[in-house]
């Protein structure tokens, strides 16, 4: 039995109930976070928490709750282990159909859990590389807010996957931003290039701790804008986020990245990558 969390309560899931009239079921009025347990830990917890601070300040719903404490009793109740906490926030119903709002509203906030796989035992060989398409970007302009409005992302995933390919990565006025559900990176010459922070993609932690990593290691980066030839002319493209882990792109639009394999530098990261999800989570 999988038990959610909802309004101050664990409850198994068949018994979690909320109004049609909330908002974040009328109109996406609501936020939300996708945090990896590994062992029953928090990876990046504080980051997440904070970016999720960041959410409901943009949009102006109340941050009122103890969210470290939320999510990992709702970890231990689950078993522990390896799991994936989705936390959902929205701005609360107020018994009825209407865009205005006021301040009264106390919201609604929803947490369950699904597992995830062990990404450091997996080892590089066992990383699956991707295929993506590039479409329009056609999201609003604040995608720095992790909203539940996500139409777009289906819908581009969806088309990824009817062209017999996994992943689609978003174009703006001619500047790659990011993926259906991850940040974007490519590699050439052995520098680590990624768009630029705006207000036009998500800042992803895994994306920040992949900056650190570099930092650490004496692998050079940059934060700029990419456009389509200088992605298709990369050694390297990698997609990154907190449930994936970092994996590699080996074609874009039928064109090969490079050799079309995974690459040396995305293999050095991967093993970076792992190696502090290891420590951190074994304490070895």
């Amino acid at each position: 039995m999988n038990i959610v969390y909802l309004n101050g309560q664990f409850i198994p899931e068949e018994e979690a109930k909320i109004s049609v009239f909330d908002r974040g079921f009328l109109f996406g009025d609501s936020v939300y976070e996708v945090i990896p347990y590994y062992r029953g830990v928090g990876f990046r917890l504080e980051e997440h928490i904070e970016r999720l601070g960041h959410s409901l300040r943009a949009v102006r719903i109340k941050n009122e709750c103890n969210w470290h404490a939320i999510m990992d009793q709702l970890v231990e109740q689950n078993g522990g282990g390896n799991l994936s906490v989705y936390l959902q926030v929205t701005r609360g119903s107020a018994g009825k159909r209407s865009h205005a709002y006021d301040n009264s509203l106390e919201p609604t906030v929803f947490a369950c859990c699904s597992p995830i796989k062990d990404i450091w035992q997996a080892g590089a060989d066992e990383i699956t590389p991707l295929r993506a398409i590039v479409t329009e970007d056609l999201r609003w302009h604040r995608c720095d807010i992790k909203s539940t409005c996500l139409l777009p992302n289906i819908l581009v995933l969806q088309q990824a996957k009817d062209e017999g390919v996994e992943e689609a990565l978003f174009s703006r006025d001619d500047k790659l931003t990011e993926g259906s559900a991850c940040n974007l990176f490519l590699v050439k010459r052995g520098v680590l290039f990624t768009p630029k922070r705006s207000s036009e993609i998500l800042g992803g932690i895994t994306r920040e701790l992949i900056l650190e990593l570099a930092d650490e290691h004496a692998i050079q980066y940059q934060e700029i804008d990419i456009d389509y030839e200088r992605m298709l002319a990369a050694d390297e493209v990698w997609v990154s986020s907190s449930t994936r882990g970092i994996i590699p792109v080996v074609e874009v639009d039928g064109h090969p990245i490079g050799d079309g394999n995974k690459g040396p530098v995305w293999q050095k990261m991967f093993e970076l990558f792992t190696e502090f999800q290891r420590k951190l989570m074994t304490g070895q």
